[in-house]
């Protein structure tokens, strides 16, 4: 019970991992290779927890978010381009979120006209009404869908001898689809948004070294539990749609097709798997999004010192993504020099010999 108390950062960004995108990637790597890719995600789960525990340290020592850091470091030129550069991606990555939303829901027979907007008013009022305590139980909550993919990958029956051939062994190609499909998951298993939420999460959970044990917790845990549902993802179709030699481009094709080979119940339990990720997703995104832009603008922000009202700063950060910002990001990036307000850091933070915060 203790450590479900501090379940948090590190469970929610992993799991948003697995949104829309990266679920069409992982059934697709099942459906053209089998499991033969499986050994990739050893690896990958040593370098995705390193990443997400590493942003996770910095939040908990500095006590700033990733584009605090960046500016720091780097300067404004530079944290404008990256901003400018995460803000456009982000977009499209929300873009893809209301996607697999429309794909999930239309496998249920609801139009996508009726249930995307009703999504968004639901992430809105969730995101601009809610605290974030409310909020992170909810993400929390949402994650457990993808328990969905473990009882469809066994409903799928696999050769358990050749999943454990696949797991160990590894295998290499220099062909074409072999080598844009290992590109494609790791670039779909580790994205930047979730090292953005990770670590701005940690600081408005006033995380430092003193109890940072139970975070570095809660951050690996959650990498190994989004591995393995990504794990279950590719087992269930490659025991079904690779043994056929069927090939899909969408989790919605990989859901439907589970269903002549699985039964009704693992195409149902992949739909919402999808819709609850692409939901998680687009929870998280324009959050990722709105900590960065305030950061790197030094715009107020924070959930714990607001209480409820905390997540009506954010909400004027992301509102605040607008084309007039956007317009602002271009002509920071070409300014000879600037400098930045000192009202805009209440007090200065940094690293001592032994890594303690002072200010």
């Amino acid at each position: 019970m203790a450590y479900l108390a501090i379940l948090g950062p590190g469970m929610i960004a992993a799991s948003a991992g697995n949104d829309a995108g990266g679920i069409a990637t992982f059934a697709a790597v099942g459906a053209e290779q089998g499991y033969h890719l499986l050994w990739i995600l050893i690896p990958i789960t040593i370098s995705l927890g390193l990443v997400q525990e590493m942003c996770a340290r910095m939040g908990a020592v500095t006590g700033k978010g990733l584009a605090d850091l960046i500016r720091e470091r780097f300067g404004v030129r530079w944290t404008a381009f990256v901003m400018l550069a995460l803000l456009i991606a982000n977009a499209g990555v929300t873009v893809s979120e209301f996607v697999g939303i429309a794909a999930a829901t239309e496998l249920f027979g609801l139009t996508r006209f009726v249930s995307v907007p009703l999504s968004a008013v639901a992430i809105w009022w969730l995101v601009v009404k809610s605290s974030y305590q409310r909020v992170e139980r909810v993400f929390l909550l949402m994650s457990l869908v993808f328990l969905g993919y473990i009882v469809s990958a066994f409903l799928a029956k696999p050769d358990w001898s050749a999943v454990a051939i696949g797991l160990v062994k590894p295998t290499f190609s220099l062909e074409y689809a072999y080598l844009f499909t290992f590109v494609a998951i790791v670039g779909t298993t580790i994205s930047p948004y979730m090292q953005v939420y990770v670590q701005s999460s940690v600081v408005e959970k006033g995380v430092t070294t003193e109890n940072y044990a139970r975070t570095k917790k809660d951050v690996w845990v959650g990498t190994v539990l989004a591995i393995l549902v990504v794990f279950f993802i590719v087992v269930s179709t490659a025991a079904t749609l690779n043994k056929h030699g069927l090939h899909v481009d969408s989790a919605a094709q990989a859901a439907r097709a589970l269903e002549p080979f699985a039964g009704s119940y693992a195409e149902t339990l992949f739909a919402i798997g999808l819709f609850g990720a692409s939901m998680l997703a687009a929870g998280v995104l324009p959050l990722a999004t709105a900590y960065s832009i305030s950061e790197a603008l030094g715009f107020e922000k924070g959930f714990s010192r607001f209480g409820k009202l905390g997540f009506r700063v954010i909400a004027k950060t992301y509102r605040s993504t607008s084309p007039r910002t956007m317009s602002m990001l271009p002509r920071m990036m070409t300014a000879s020099a600037m400098e930045w307000p000192r009202h805009m850091s209440s007090s200065t933070v940094r690293l001592t010999n032994d890594g303690a915060r002072t200010r």
